[in-house]
């Protein structure tokens, strides 16, 4: 069903297409001139449009001008008079109108047939663009590699609530794959064939991160020159998926939770809301519990989006698919490199499956690209990431430290005095970076170890520039 806008000087005629049009379950709105219609345009997103051609002051091309410059996405359909035939048939040759339809004593269905075939045309585009963007990802689960207990386990339960409408949350460090995870979930679910959509909460400041989310009309904001549809609206009959949701600030967590309350989205500087049917799959590599509990987390969002949670375990808890992941991203890469390696030594493999791997499959995978492209034999000599500067830093500057973390005993003081504000910013500095080093660069993990909130830490590192 569609969102139609109906446009005709005539009362009689948009009153006989908006109780038609309702009763076949379109959400229809009419006004009687082409100043209103190109008002409406102006305030909300119209799938399809409606309009006479012959009016006073706007005709209908103009409108249909006007449709094409505010909201190209909305197919325009033209009602025509015998003497307005070729204006009609000049526009839908022209590439502006999707079609036209003589008044005659058959024109409600008429109409119905062309919103119909309007609509069509627009699901089965969509659905093409779905098709080329998720062809590399079409067989999901053979993208999720590995055969570890852990991670037959995982695609058993992506086979179990991909074909439920819930919603799911997904668990797991930065770089275990938690995209491929819900890619995998939409390609097993009868949305299959309907867009995936993805978005990272953290990429963008709140204002954008709205207008990405929910969509905006013209003139909401400085820049918006046309209509355009959200993310939740391109997703619709799809999934989409919302990455980093812990980044969401709580302004925005209330309008996500009204939008999963209500099912529908009302777009940045509308005043139309438009239903939506959407299966929402949202990611963290946050602990949500521990947010809840700060206060940085909405409690009745969390529940809203923690139906189905699903933990994706880090590659240091399935080592024995380290070897099939290497494999992998060696048959990945070295082709379009132009090399001709056969295997990896047995020497770098050893070191590979014994590394703790922070940063899990992405780590591993920028291990093997950048091997594979120092690499001039057949056999694979891959080294372990170098630790990072700031961590070795870290580690000897605390190493030096006396049994209460300071080289200064307590309650005393030197006899030359001390800079009391630059000597504790020491002590932060080679506390932090001494935890980053012992969790492995996992800024939760650390913040877990000073025993401070994770936005206490992030405050701190970059406060020092960490």
């Amino acid at each position: 069903m569609g969102n139609i806008l109906v446009c005709d000087d005539e009362r009689s005629i948009c009153e006989m297409l908006d109780i038609a049009l309702r009763r076949d379950g379109h959400k229809v709105e009419t006004v009687k001139s082409g100043e209103d219609a190109k008002k409406k345009l102006d305030s909300a997103l119209f799938d399809v449009v409606v309009t006479d051609i012959k009016m006073p002051h706007t005709d209908g091309i103009e409108v249909l001008r006007y449709a094409h410059q505010v909201s190209p996405d909305s197919a325009v359909i033209l009602i025509t008079a015998v003497d307005d035939y070729e204006a009609a048939v000049k526009a839908v040759k022209a590439g502006g109108a999707t079609d036209y339809i003589r008044k005659s004593p058959g024109l409600v269905d008429e109409i119905k047939l062309a919103i119909n075939r309007a609509l069509e045309k627009m699901t089965l585009s969509r659905q093409n663009f779905a098709f080329k963007r998720d062809a590399a990802t079409r067989n999901s689960l053979d993208n999720i590699v590995g055969a570890s207990p852990a991670m037959e386990k995982l695609k058993q339960t992506i086979r179990t609530v991909a074909s439920t409408q819930s919603t799911i949350l997904i668990y797991g460090e930065s770089g275990t794959g938690k995209e491929l995870v819900a890619r995998a979930v939409h390609v097993c679910s009868p949305r299959a064939t309907e867009p995936f959509v993805s978005i990272n909460c953290g990429a963008f400041p709140e204002t954008l991160l709205e207008s990405e989310l929910f969509g905006y009309v013209k003139g909401a904001f400085t820049g918006a020159n046309q209509n355009k549809r959200g993310l939740f609206q391109v997703a619709d009959q799809g999934t989409i998926f919302l990455d980093e949701i812990s980044e969401m600030t709580l302004t925005m967590q209330v309008k996500l939770l009204r939008v999963l309350q209500e099912r529908s989205v009302r777009p940045v500087g509308g005043t139309t809301e438009f239903p939506i049917d959407v299966r929402v799959i949202a990611a963290t590599n946050r602990d949500l519990d521990k947010q809840v509990a700060e206060n940085t987390f909405r409690e009745d969002l969390y529940y809203r989006l923690s139906v189905i949670p699903v933990c994706v375990p880090p590659l240091r808890e399935r080592r024995e698919d380290i070897p099939l992941l290497v494999n992998h991203f060696l048959k990945k890469y070295a082709p379009p490199a132009g090399k001709s390696i056969l295997r990896v030594t047995p020497h770098s493999l050893d070191a590979l499956c014994g590394y703790e791997w922070p940063g899990n499959v992405r780590q591993l995978e920028n291990t093997i690209e950048r091997a594979v492209a120092l690499e001039t034999g057949e056999e694979l000599h891959a080294e372990l990431p170098a630790e990072r500067p700031k961590a070795r830093a870290a580690a000897a500057a605390v190493g030096g430290m006396g049994s209460a973390g300071t080289s200064i005993p307590p309650g005393s003081v030197l006899p030359e005095g001390v800079d009391m504000e630059k000597y504790v910013a020491d002590v932060e500095r080679s506390l932090l970076t001494a935890a980053l080093a012992q969790s492995n660069g996992v800024q939760t993990k650390a913040a877990d170890v000073l025993k401070i909130s994770y936005r206490s830490f992030r405050h701190l590192v970059k406060k020092y520039d960490l």
